[in-house]
């Protein structure tokens, strides 16, 4: 849901692009080989066409990663998730897959993406476009009543998505009582999913997200919330990673994504801080529980999710091959996990469902897939610093242009963060302040100056500076 929107002068965000040292096309050799592989005849597979699958994304998506069937199984569901089989269409060795682990995932900017693949293979013949028949690995996952697993199948099959559904469509579907039959059971199984994410000790951030989207010959500085129905989504994507995980921990090799569990104390400091911001954590409340009956549109509830921010720190990707890592968990979901749902945009989901397929199947993991395991944290690491880098910078840019001809006015503020420890004892180097949320525009920014944690404030603007992408304001 769109909290608020502020529409901004137009932006190049092409410095942005030259300083990450984004890619701007790729090499003829990958082009030339993605072009072959969308032209050529989809390999031998099952035949799964006759399941009514949809996918379910933002309205823009045209790389669509993932396509969904629910249904009732007895007393119990049915998922069926097909992936887009990527594999089938990189040869290994290639010069396609080497361009791939140069840019490790598709890369999100406002003016267009950086993406992982040739738009003829990421936005064509493999993505799973609605009315065409495409390579998927589909995953039959059947649950309980209470929506525990109670068995995997996964195979490489052919398959055809009836309908592209966006967030937003679909919400107001499911508010009108008038969702699609291949996702009508998506509420249903959703709550249950994170109802058991939640008793094992899930944890999730409920803060708005700022995005710049495009908006006539300028942009629109957006501040937004999901909606229910991409929180149901999300849980089936977090389902099939979780037996992915399963699967390959009991193979002894594969790619986890890891996160440490939150340490004792940290719980105990954010425990302690609870209190002062008004928020009421009865002891037998779990972080995760508390964080989801939270409000982030008041201010001290967004102060306490952003201190809780620091209990979900340290996220990675484990690689193992027969001795099994010491800590195989991600902290967030409280499970052992793996990315496996989104290979269009994500090197290593390919890698890591080849991994789940052959172990299924009861064969040697391939070679190919095999040796890039160790490898491959690595270079997700280095890609996502610089996918966090370009969706950071973007917005900062888009604050700086939003603000840069109001300097000197004041404006109402949340406070969300303080440089003060407990303890009272400022970090060193800079001038003491915190982190602000405004009001209005939707800007998170710097702030110098005295600041109490999750109250309101009055501050200035003091710089909004476009070239350097920097906002800085002091308390009024």
């Amino acid at each position: 849901m769109v909290i608020r929107r502020v529409l901004a002068p137009r932006i190049d965000f092409g410095a942005l692009r030259r300083e990450l040292k984004l890619p701007e096309q790729f090499p003829p050799a990958a082009q030339r080989e993605a072009d072959e592989a969308a032209a050529a005849p989809l390999p031998p597979a099952a035949d799964r066409t006759d399941v009514e699958l949809v996918t379910l994304d933002p309205a823009s998506s045209r790389d669509l990663d993932q396509a969904m069937h629910l249904s009732r199984r007895g007393d119990g569901y049915r998922v069926r998730y097909a992936i887009a089989d990527v594999a089938t269409h990189v040869r290994p060795g290639g010069a396609l897959e080497e361009e791939t682990w140069r840019r490790g995932q598709t890369v999100y900017l406002p003016d267009g993406n950086v993406p992982l693949h040739p738009h003829t293979l990421g936005e064509g013949a493999a993505s799973l476009l609605p009315g065409e028949e495409r390579a998927a690995v589909l995953w039959t996952i059947d649950l309980d009543r209470d929506g525990g697993t109670v068995a995997v199948e996964l195979e490489r099959a052919r398959v055809r998505s009836r309908a592209k559904l966006d967030y937003l469509g679909v919400q107001a579907d499911a508010e009108a009582g008038r969702l699609p039959d291949p996702i009508a059971l998506l509420p249903e199984i959703g709550a249950l999913l994170t109802a058991r994410g939640l008793h094992r000790g899930a944890m999730n951030l409920p803060l708005p997200e700022q995005d710049v989207e495009p908006d006539g010959d300028g942009w629109r500085l957006v501040l937004r919330g999901p909606v229910p129905m991409e929180d149901h989504n999300a849980q089936i994507s977090l389902l099939t990673g979780m037996a992915a995980a399963d699967i390959m921990l009991a193979g002894r090799i594969g790619l986890l994504r890891t996160m440490p569990p939150p340490k004792p104390e940290a719980v105990q400091r954010l425990r302690t801080a609870a209190a002062p911001l008004g928020v009421d954590w009865p002891a037998d409340v779990g972080v995760g529980e508390l964080l989801a009956r939270l409000d982030a549109s008041e201010p001290r509830a967004a102060a306490f999710i952003d201190q809780a921010a620091e209990l979900m720190r340290g996220a990675g990707y484990t690689a193992f091959d027969g001795e099994l890592p010491q800590q195989p968990e991600h902290g967030g979901v409280a499970a052992a996990y793996a990315h496996v749902t989104a290979p269009l945009r994500r090197l290593a989901d390919r890698y890591a469902t080849e991994v789940c397929l052959a172990l299924h199947a009861g064969r040697e993991v391939p070679d190919w897939a095999r040796t890039a395991l160790p490898k491959l944290p690595e270079v997700m690491a280095v890609t996502d610093r610089t996918a966090s880098a370009a969706t950071r910078g973007a917005i900062e840019l888009a604050e700086a242009v939003l603000l840069e001809h109001r300097v000197g006015e004041t404006f109402d503020a949340a406070v969300l963060d303080v440089d003060a420890p407990p303890s009272g004892e400022a970090k060193p180097g800079r001038e003491p302040g915190g982190t602000v949320a405004l009001d209005e525009p939707p800007v998170r920014a710097r702030c110098t100056g005295d600041l109490p944690l999750g109250e309101r404030v009055r501050v200035r603007l003091v710089t909004a500076d476009p070239v350097q992408r920097k906002v800085l304001f002091a308390r009024a």
